[in-house]
């Protein structure tokens, strides 16, 4: 690859930043960064691309609605949901990226049946999740809460329950409302319904504030940000002031031209640099996978972890943070969901249904110990994605225990294979790819007290082994 890296300028832009530092990074030290810098990144960038998809390009398949509006979905995610990693197909999501550069956003929510588990999970464009709103956190009652940006300065008025921060000027609130069955939908729209968001001024009756400038978002996709990460990331960091724990990672990227206010351009880089960047991106991509195939503790073939929070939480831990969304963007708080995770056998082997079927085996009196409801997702190990199969069915859940069938000692097995097995079994038949799996288990509002899953990695319950079929 490095054979067709051509060009060398002298008025590129690490060239340019060397110019103004009076410690020059080398080569050595701009490869090292770029490796930093990637870690670091991934996440702000994979949020970019999805908040560009859902809110800003009105051509996309995946836009939702634009900021500062909320788009329910009347549907579970399917193989066609292609924006995020490993999507959750349990609870029908409303969305609403905000844009808080103008002023703070009103979220009100209905009174829920506390039957019925819901949750809205404040998620900001570093990933973390600075707040929730929901059946665990706040209770069942209505509410209404407030959103502000980084910068935010005023007076909480009359009426807010709640004040949530953001660290960065755009941010997300992810809405899930739990589906029991199909039939179920129209009272998940009910719900749906009584979800508002409006800006602060409409919800005290006043002038709106004069419109922040309009901006011109960089188009994204998949193979753009291969070659643009840098210019993504230039771009996302003017609209997140740093943490006290990002001012060495951003001074770093500054001295190498990136950064907020900068114009990182890679196809101006001299040879030299390229490389160097090239190279230090892909060590740094090893270094997120590796992690990622290591977060937490194995437990049976999964990985137990809590893996997503706040600021506080990841504490400039970035290789944590970019695992965490690279597993997969926009996962909960383990006190909210704890998500094991697998690709393998107890013994290492890799699960590859186009090779062998498997069985997941629930002891009697033995499923996953939650206040709300758990259930287990199948993704193509290559993509993520949720698996295209016959029976339109992407996971199994608690609320399908009726319909499911158990063994004469009241264990429950799920058939993992990607043909339907004998007709004795299908009921239990958790479709699966023509190749390798990626199998997510979720635990929504874990239990906290034994038998619990909680604390991660060393809880009381433990996920049980997926088996390779004799």
């Amino acid at each position: 690859m490095l054979l067709f890296i051509g060009g060398c300028s002298k008025n590129d832009a690490i060239n340019q930043a060397e110019k103004t530092e009076k410690n020059r990074p080398s080569i050595a030290e701009t490869k090292a960064i770029a490796e930093e810098g990637f870690v670091y990144g991934l996440p702000i960038v994979m949020n970019y691309a999805v908040m560009y998809e859902y809110a800003v390009d009105r051509n996309s398949d995946q836009y939702k609605a634009p900021f500062n509006q909320i788009k329910n979905e009347a549907r579970v995610f399917t193989y066609k949901d292609t924006a995020i990693v490993t999507p959750n197909s349990d609870t029908p999501y409303s969305l609403n990226w905000m844009d808080l550069r103008t002023e703070p956003i009103v979220l009100s929510v209905p009174a829920v049946p506390r039957s019925r588990y819901y949750s809205v999970m404040l998620c900001d464009g570093n990933t973390f999740n600075y707040g929730y709103i929901g059946t665990r956190a706040t209770g069942a009652d209505a509410g209404v809460y407030m959103v502000v940006g980084p910068d935010w300065q005023g007076e909480t008025p009359p009426g807010i329950k709640k004040l949530f921060r953001s660290s960065t000027q755009f941010s997300l609130a992810a809405y899930r409302t739990q589906l029991f069955n199909a039939a179920d939908m129209p009272n998940v729209v009910k719900v749906q319904t009584g979800y508002k968001v409006q800006p602060l001024s409409a919800y005290l009756k006043q002038p709106a504030p004069p419109q922040a400038p309009a901006i011109d978002f960089p188009k994204v996709n998949a193979e753009m940000v291969k070659t643009n990460f840098f210019e993504y990331l230039d771009f996302a960091l003017q609209f997140a002031p740093p943490g006290p724990e990002e001012q060495a990672i951003r001074a770093k990227l500054a001295s190498i031209g990136i950064g907020a206010g900068k114009t990182f351009n890679f196809k101006d880089l001299s040879a030299e640099h390229k490389a160097a960047v090239l190279l230090g991106m892909k060590e740094g991509e090893t270094k997120v996978e590796d992690a990622i195939a290591h977060i937490g503790t194995k437990i049976n073939g999964w990985n137990v972890a809590s893996i997503t929070g706040d600021r506080a939480f990841f504490n400039g831990n970035w290789l944590a943070r970019a695992a965490a969304a690279k597993a997969g963007i926009y996962g909960n708080d383990a006190v909210e969901a704890m998500y094991p995770l697998t690709t393998t056998l107890t013994n290492g082997d890799a699960i590859d249904t186009s090779k062998h079927n498997y069985t997941l085996t629930f002891a009697a009196g033995q499923f996953p110990p939650v206040n709300a409801f758990w259930s287990v997702t199948m993704y193509d190990g290559k993509t993520q994605f949720l698996i295209n199969n016959p029976i339109d069915r992407y996971l199994i859940n608690a609320p399908m225990l009726p319909g499911l069938k158990k063994n004469p000692d009241g264990s429950l097995t799920l058939y993992i294979q990607k043909d339907a097995p004998s007709a004795d079994k299908k009921p239990n038949w958790l479709p699966a790819p023509d190749g390798p799996d990626y199998l997510v288990m979720r635990l929504y509002w874990p239990k906290e007290t034994p038998p619990s899953i909680l604390p991660a990695g060393s809880g009381t319950w433990q996920p049980p082994p997926v088996v390779q079929a004799q």
